[in-house]
């Protein structure tokens, strides 16, 4: 097991290894007492940390450092790994990504979090990462979805205020950002548009039991979540112009009181696009998760896509945060 010692500014001594076995318990103390804001989902046991990280088929225990006290107590903790290959059925390990870094409040400003950041860039580099990322966002998501983020993995959230000092002081630079939109469902949805009533003569929505994801990382990735999948078809030959997948987000409806869904994956086909197809779908997924009884919507974007920005807009969605992945610069 791999163990190396660091002596913070205040003189207690901080030991450094690889995850154990045994570890999970003391993880979720430090993931609820360092993670609070909107960005995490509250744990209210191991078993979802070891849906959401521990149990994937690519989890290596070298990529999750622990920091330990004098007295043997986890105090903080780090968790690096890597993307997908091109066919999405193996890991690349070109890129590397950390994924979460987390210190208990009273253990922080020590340089705790300095050092754990500091092994997984060690790790990664090991490991044969060229580019070192810090923030998932997909593809560069091998963890923590359903567990952090909301909706899908944007990167470190905004409201994670100390996220993109911290990363800026240690030489990262923002990659990318990933716009984080929500909808409250509490009013009747009525949104106006000439197009519907031509669009409701052509097409209809099939909402249909937990689809296969398609590929072996996106299968790893999502773990036990199974989301449905809404199709826009045509009427008459079934073929499919626009779809959606939907999911219930149980640790964050804990954590924000209200029943929240998640969409994701929201495509219209590209021939097809800016003609109201994704805004009649879209109209119809809000229409039918109110009447699930959801109270909350979540849909997050890269800020790059101002369709999709324009298009939520439309539909009553307003921005609530945002997220970055962070490069390492060399």
């Amino acid at each position: 097991m791999h163990q190396r010692v660091f002596k913070t500014s205040d003189a207690v001594t901080v030991h450094y290894r690889t995850f154990r076995n045994d570890d999970p318990p003391a993880l979720v103390e430090i993931w609820n007492s360092a993670l609070t804001g909107r960005s995490a989902a509250p744990l209210r046991s191991p078993t979802p940390l070891e849906w959401h990280a521990l149990s994937k088929p690519y989890f290596d225990p070298a990529g999750l450092i622990v920091a330990v006290d004098n007295s043997g107590t986890p105090v903080g903790f780090a968790h690096a790994g890597f993307g997908p290959n091109r066919k999405e059925n193996g890991i690349s390990y070109s890129t590397g990504i950390t994924c979460m870094i987390a210190v208990r409040p009273e253990c922080q400003r020590r340089g705790i979090g300095s050092e754990l950041l500091g092994r997984c860039e060690e790790y990664l580099m090991q490991k044969g990462a060229k580019t070192i990322y810090a923030g998932p966002v997909r593809p560069l998501a091998p963890f923590y979805f359903g567990l952090y983020g909301g909706s899908d993995l944007p990167g470190f959230l905004a409201t994670d205020e100390a996220a993109a000092p911290f990363l800026e002081y240690h030489g990262y630079s923002p990659s990318s950002t990933c716009l984080v939109f929500q909808r409250y469902l509490d009013q009747p949805i009525n949104i106006a548009d000439a197009r519907f009533s031509k669009l409701r003569q052509r097409y209809h929505v099939r909402v249909m039991p937990p689809p296969s994801v398609g590929t072996w990382w996106h299968e790893c990735v999502w773990g036990p979540i199974e989301p449905h999948e809404f199709r826009l078809e045509e009427i008459i030959g079934g073929r499919v112009v626009a779809r959606a997948q939907v999911w219930e987000m149980e640790g964050f409806s804990w954590r924000w009181g209200i029943p929240v869904a998640g969409i994701i994956n929201f495509l219209v086909r590209e021939d097809l696009r800016r003609k109201g197809i994704g805004k009649f779908l879209l109209v119809q997924i809000l229409k039918h998760l109110q009447e699930q009884y959801f109270g909350l919507v979540e849909v997050q974007t890269m800020e790059r896509n101002q369709g999709a920005v324009e298009l939520l807009k439309k539909v009553g969605f307003q921005k609530v945060d945002f997220g970055r992945t962070y490069k390492q610069l060399h």
